[in-house]
């Protein structure tokens, strides 16, 4: 699919499929197309061409959408006079879904405490929360979040990933998107990573590092260093000494050292190939995609210097009131 903005484009000819049973994670900066996809899913905006279709229907489509497709775009789009309650049994009530369904979600998204307090006192962390309840209040076969661990504690984090692995477990559909890197590797099984609104990748987490982990080195330790680093050397493998038993290499993998080491009858106590991060694989492999990059200088730009004066209190202007100190009642 296709969607154009006048004559900017925010999705260019974007193709994929989102499977069941699996945590799929929506990846890409800021600016690359991500909301503007989950809108077109959802029948929000629709597409300059195209189309999208979720388990064969568009969503504009479903006659009870709730009931097929669970989604949180904008968790704060509530009504802040309305307690949670409220909000999420008026949705409730445009399905015919039971109040009993509605106590349920709040159990399970732990908002039973503040339920019938109003929207506009919720914290961040608390909005999230509802957000997933409305999504949920459904029971739909297919989940899309926007930023679910957004404004959430540890605890909080800890149980949206443990709540998203059992909804894929169940057989649902579940898709992501998040910019916590360290969150979207324990939770998602697969990637769909875009860039200026085009396909970049489309594969499991674990082969999405791999990809970007083929130069990274091998970390080996030995007390016998000098002797390895020869050996290495070589065989045209590049090695940096990081202490005195540590050395760092390049060029080789740690099964070749293992072998080289092996043969010239050098002893290992360590042998670690370093791995990317996901964070580190998506920076690499979404580098040129960036379209808001900030200043790479750590200084700022020279600017003339400004002065600022301060003139004291006019002599005729009251001291402020002294304030009586208080009285610690007696024991």
């Amino acid at each position: 699919m296709t969607k154009r903005y006048g004559e900017k484009v925010a999705v260019d000819d974007l193709s994929f499929s989102v499977a069941p049973g699996i945590v799929t994670g929506f990846l890409g900066p800021n600016g690359a197309g991500k909301s503007t996809t989950m809108r077109l899913i959802l029948g929000l905006d629709a597409p300059s061409s195209g189309t999208v279709m979720v388990n064969g229907c568009s969503y504009r489509e479903l006659s009870a959408p709730l009931h097929e497709i669970g989604a949180m775009l904008e968790a704060h789009a509530i009504h802040t006079g309305r307690s949670a309650y409220n909000h999420l049994l008026a949705l409730a009530q445009t399905h015919g879904i039971p109040r009993g369904r509605v106590e349920e979600v709040i159990e399970l998204v732990g908002l039973r405490e503040v339920a019938r307090k109003r929207v506009g006192s919720f914290s961040l962390g608390m909005g999230q929360r509802l957000g997933v309840a409305a999504a949920l209040l459904g029971d739909p076969a297919t989940v899309i979040l926007d930023e679910p661990a957004n404004g959430l504690d540890p605890e909080g984090i800890h149980w949206i990933r443990n709540l998203l692995k059992r909804l894929a477990a169940e057989g649902r559909t579940v898709f992501l998107s998040s910019h916590l890197m360290s969150e979207m590797a324990q939770t998602a099984d697969h990637l769909i990573v875009i860039g200026r609104g085009r396909l970049i990748a489309d594969t499991s987490v674990a082969e999405f590092v791999r990809r970007a982990s083929s130069d990274v080195n091998v970390r080996v330790r030995s007390p016998q260093a000098p002797e390895l680093r020869e050996e290495l050397q070589r065989r045209k493998a590049e090695v940096a000494s990081i202490e005195e038993s540590l050395l760092e290499v390049s060029g080789l993998t740690g099964e070749q050292i293992g072998e080289i080491a092996l043969q010239a009858r050098i002893v290992i106590s360590e042998l670690t190939p370093r791995q990317a991060s996901l964070e580190e694989a998506f920076m690499s492999l979404t580098g040129e995609s960036v379209e808001y990059r900030a200043g790479e200088g750590n200084e700022l730009p020279e600017t003339e210097s400004v002065w600022l004066a301060v003139r004291a209190p006019p002599r005729h202007c009251p001291p402020p009131p002294r304030r009586a100190a208080a009285r610690l009642p007696a024991r």
